[in-house]
């Protein structure tokens, strides 16, 4: 028996989205910490379980086109400790982010709220604004999913879906020298 489950996600103001699926896209060629998901209830990241049909399976989002963020030239700073600003994209069903917005309610997402960081938010939001995924999709198959179709290549049909991922940036600055820490790097 196939028992794999999708999380999907409530979000407020996804209108028109008739599944949101919030997944973890931990891969080493990824380069920024996909955050994981929160128990249900538990703010922004909660989710709430979909379990696949048997002929179901489901492709995650690939990331191919990752710029790193650009800090502005205005960052008159020259030490800054490990500064980590979190962001909760949404995907459109062509893998294009949608829109972006500060995730504020984790302890390690705090210092995105600080006034002092806005500078650090906003280049992690212009960079994830031009990142590009194969999306996210349903894959449906004639028979039972097989095991070892994650990108849906034997499927019958191929439902591309929308799709919302919480991503972790870490700023620094050391002896006048920016760094974005990445996992993996």
């Amino acid at each position: 028996m196939r028992a794999a489950l999708v999380l999907c996600a409530l979000l407020a103001g996804c209108a028109g989205h008739d599944r949101l699926q919030v997944v973890d896209t931990r891969d080493g060629s990824v380069g920024f910490r996909a955050l994981g998901a929160r128990p249900a209830g538990a703010g922004a990241g909660s989710v709430q379980a979909y379990t696949l049909q048997a002929a179901e399976g489901f492709r995650m989002p690939r990331l191919h086109h990752a710029p790193e963020p650009e800090w502005d030239a205005a960052e008159s700073r020259q030490h800054l400790p490990p500064t980590t600003i979190c962001l909760h994209l949404v995907l459109d069903a062509q893998g294009q982010v949608e829109r972006s917005w500060p995730l504020l309610d984790r302890e390690e997402c705090s210092a995105g709220g600080l006034p002092e960081n806005q500078g650090l938010a906003e280049a992690a939001r212009q960079a994830v604004a031009q990142w590009r995924f194969v999306p996210a999709a349903l894959c449906r198959y004639e028979a039972a999913a097989p095991a070892d179709d994650a990108g849906c290549t034997k499927a019958a049909s191929v439902e591309p879906l929308p799709v919302s991922l919480l991503y972790a940036f870490t700023f620094e600055i050391v002896a006048g020298q920016r760094l974005v820490r990445s996992q993996g790097r």
